[in-house]
């Protein structure tokens, strides 16, 4: 079991590469003492391209600004009314291997829909949560010194029309489906209270310490 608290920071919406750039600087500056964080955010329109990504899965941005960035993964879109949580783990300290966070974070949320008695689940060859073979939640991770950061994405209550400028995730005719329609959190705040409690559970913290906004 965990024995430090997790440390939960409520960022609003902001835009993509603020947090990210935030992200990277939390990451390379902690030390053995830091502390693991949650950073719960919604962003503005983006497109964020993975290190493997292939531009040809990139179909028709149009107005929509697409990133390159350091995570995992295949191109994704982040947009209003979809809720973003980083874990920033010291996986080392955690004794977590990278498989097993991500195990992790994906049953939080299967644990979260079924307070929803909505029926989701991973899939070994494709990471991400699906409900009847649509994909509600999406997840690129990347390790630095033995620590996490970038996360996962849950579709809430937003415009999924965007994912259709691309192939989600890589593939191609991915159909994309939102808490809101399954029956599940109707807002992104609902969505990330549950999560919290879903994800601090399966990753075994005992303590949870609010904060606002990023540390100055």
């Amino acid at each position: 079991m965990q024995t430090q608290a997790l440390h939960i920071r409520h960022l609003g919406r902001q835009d993509y590469e603020s947090v990210w750039h935030a992200m990277q600087a939390y990451t390379d500056n902690r030390d053995s003492d830091s502390n693991d964080e949650l950073w719960i955010v919604e962003h503005s329109p983006v497109f964020t391209q993975g290190q493997a990504g292939k531009s040809e899965h990139i179909l028709n941005p149009g107005d929509i600004p697409v990133i390159q960035v350091d995570r995992g993964g295949q191109v994704t879109y982040h947009g209003p009314g979809q809720l973003v949580v980083y874990p920033l783990i010291d996986i080392k300290r955690s004794k977590l291997g990278v498989r097993q966070l991500v195990n992790n974070i994906e049953q939080s949320i299967v644990d979260m829909l079924a307070m929803y008695d909505v029926n989701a689940y991973a899939k070994a060859d494709a990471p991400g949560v699906y409900v009847d073979e649509r994909k509600v939640a999406s997840l690129g991770l990347r390790i630095r010194k033995g620590c996490s950061f970038h996360g996962l994405a849950l579709n809430v209550d937003m415009d999924l029309a965007p994912f259709q400028r691309i192939n989600p995730c890589g593939y191609a005719g991915l159909e994309m489906v939102q808490c809101k329609a399954l029956g599940g959190p109707q807002t992104v705040t609902e969505a990330g209270e549950k999560l919290i409690q879903t994800l601090s559970k399966v990753l075994g913290y005992q303590e949870l310490v609010h904060h606002q906004g990023l540390a100055e």
